[in-house]
């Protein structure tokens, strides 16, 4: 089935059963849709289909890993990705990683752990490769009409209906592009992070790195220790922690403190005093002080920035006012001479094929969904990964994908207990999974404690673990 479109093939349909719009629809009765076969779309067919669903993922590219796959056209990888949370917090539950791992594994190990799990759980022959999804829309009974085509430029649309969809597209291949006054103008090269694929791009070059984040910081490192000049530009200030505390990866120290349940204020205590002791205060280097506490954003997680700024080979600078023919202004007036910009400025959420109504989604693009996953009044559609945890990702999928799986057979074997879950579920839609007030930017949309979020879908799981488990 690998990189086939399934145009005209029986068992994507046989004879149309329905008709929409003048186009025929092929029913595929109880199958659902999962849209991606990167990490959440991966980890959503598992579950499904251990639960006894039949399963059609669609994925535009003609391999498996998502952004982890830095061949895809979209992915967000260079060269030196590295994981920023530790292999025990970032591994599936039921997939450990090798033992012979670091703690903080290479882009290249993690796709090679994503086409191990796809091959283990036998996942590859219900993915149609080079076949991306260009509509989703309701039909009766709460079922969806998926248009697809092929990404290969042959043949027509084809229309399938399917009993669930999981969008799985994942939310960091949009790049978000600030607005800055002259930037259309300039002759200064300005690229994305998402072009950005290997530090030979920086060698001997003045650069500047615009963004604080995570992927701002990297960029930043590698700049140097490659380009000839480096300023890495921040608007606000942020918590800069190092990947190991204590001799073991922060996140695990975090997670031992949750496990204490140690209240919010002695955690912040305790994370102040020991940056304070490792990394010390980094305004002294020029970095902006922050203007919240720890745990309201979601910390850089980056040893060698530190080294770099104390070494003097990073310079920061503060938010771009204006970009020049040959220059860039600074907000209070300097003037640097950069012949690169690097863009670290994030991604956009988008979901192109589906009515943004049907998510909730506002005029700000901001989606809204119970445990950032469920729409309201929408019982057999889920977001897979729409997360931005304090710890790995994968896991929280997991749980997700299986809690979407029981409720599904909770549907089929208790139908008034599942519109009382839903309607459970849609009374938090509000709500914010986290330990701490977090800010509400764009960049903070889907910040969560895992240990929170992860109790609130034991919770749910509890209330639909009997009627709701797998045949």
């Amino acid at each position: 089935m690998s990189y086939s479109t399934g145009y005209g093939d029986p068992e994507l349909g046989g004879p149309a059963t329905a008709w929409r719009d003048g186009w025929p629809v092929y029913d595929r009765s109880g199958t659902v849709c999962v849209i991606g076969a990167g990490p959440s779309g991966l980890t959503a067919m598992k579950n499904l289909k251990e639960h006894g669903f039949g399963v059609d993922c669609y994925e535009r590219e003609t391999s498996v890993g998502g952004a982890w796959n830095w061949r895809h056209n979209r992915s967000p990888v260079y060269a030196g990705t590295h994981l920023i949370s530790s292999k025990p917090f970032t591994q599936f539950p039921d997939f450990p990683m090798p033992d012979s791992w670091p703690d903080y594994p290479k882009h290249t190990q993690v796709l090679e752990y994503l086409e191990h799990y796809a091959d283990h759980f036998d996942l590859k022959k219900s993915i149609w490769f080079g076949t991306e999804v260009v509509k989703v829309e309701p039909a009766e009974g709460d079922r969806w009409d998926v248009t697809t085509r092929s990404t290969g430029g042959f043949g027509g649309e084809r229309i399938h209906r399917y009993a669930a969809v999981v969008i799985a597209n994942g939310h960091n291949w949009s790049p978000k592009r600030p607005v800055y006054e002259g930037l259309d103008d300039t002759k200064i090269e300005v690229i994305h992070s998402a072009q950005y694929k290997d530090a030979a791009q920086l060698r001997g070059r003045k650069v500047l790195v615009v963004g604080a984040g995570n992927t701002g910081c990297d960029i930043a490192v590698e700049a140097a220790q490659q380009a000839s000049k480096c300023w890495h530009s921040s608007r606000r200030g942020y918590w800069y922690t190092p990947k190991f505390t204590l001799g073991r990866p922060t996140d695990q120290v975090n997670d031992l403190m949750l496990w204490l349940r140690l209240p919010l204020k002695a955690r912040q205590f305790i994370a102040h005093r020991t940056l304070k002791s490792t990394v010390g205060d980094l305004t002294r280097f020029g970095l902006p002080k922050p203007d919240h506490k720890i745990y309201e954003t979601h910390t850089i997680v980056n040893s060698q920035l530190v080294y770099h700024l104390g070494h003097g080979s990073i310079t920061p600078v503060g938010d771009i006012a204006r970009f020049h023919r040959n220059d860039v202004e600074l907000k209070g007036g300097e003037i640097i001479e950069p012949d690169l910009v690097v863009l670290a400025t994030g991604y956009e959420t988008k979901f192109e094929f589906i009515d943004p109504a049907l998510l909730g989604i506002d005029a700000q693009g901001r989606p809204k969904l119970s445990l950032h996953a469920f729409p309201r009044r929408q019982p057999t559609l889920a977001v897979a990964g729409l997360l931005q945890p304090d710890s790995g990702l994968l896991p929280l999928v997991h749980w997700q994908m299986v809690l979407f799986a029981r409720m599904l057979r909770l549907r089929e074997a208790a139908p008034a207990k599942a519109v009382a879950v839903q309607r459970k579920l849609e009374s938090e839609l509000d709500r914010r999974w986290t330990s701490a007030k977090v800010k509400d930017t764009s960049r903070h949309w889907f910040e969560i404690s895992h240990t929170t979020y992860l109790k609130a879908v034991q919770r749910l799981l509890d209330e639909v673990s009997v009627e709701g488990a797998a045949r």
